[in-house]
């Protein structure tokens, strides 16, 4: 049986101080810290999508789009119509939001979503309990932010 994968799109998003935009997922298994994202929806593109899910999650609207610069097949148990999803990540250079999301808090915990924060590479690096999607995200920024945008998306990995 093929596994059945929902597209999906993600953001980076990078302020001025090099920082990137994450947000907290709480799960049956603990908490963990993505970028902001999402399924895309029939008839929608994924720039239309990461547009939507920026606003919805974080308050972003009208933002610039730059190159597609990772990219992502996670299998998981999404829900009985989806075993995983496959991702494309956006580069988004940004200030910091000073809308909230569209979406109420309410509707945000129905989706796991429990908050945002801006992390430093440094923050990142450091020793603590976090875990992050994808997995390798301090490697994977800290090489955007030694080297730029590659010149072709990379596999983040899971």
């Amino acid at each position: 049986m093929a596994v059945r994968l929902r597209e999906g799109v993600r953001a980076v998003v990078i302020d001025d101080d090099a920082c990137i935009l994450l947000v907290r997922f709480d799960f049956a298994d603990g908490p963990l810290w993505a970028t902001p994202g999402g399924g895309i929806e029939p008839g929608e593109t994924p720039e239309a999508a990461i547009r939507r899910e920026l606003h919805e999650e974080v308050g972003m609207r009208d933002v610039e789009l730059g190159p597609v610069i990772w990219t992502r097949t996670h299998i998981f148990a999404l829900s009985a119509e989806f075993d995983g999803q496959r991702e494309v990540f956006f580069l988004v250079r940004a200030t910091r939001p000073s809308d909230p999301p569209s979406l109420t808090p309410a509707e945000l915990r129905a989706e796991g979503l429990t908050g945002s924060r801006w992390w430093s590479l440094d923050e990142l690096r450091a020793p603590h309990d976090h875990r992050f999607a994808p997995s390798r995200l301090p490697a994977l920024f800290g090489g955007l932010i030694a080297n730029g945008p590659p010149a072709e998306p990379l596999d983040a990995g899971v």
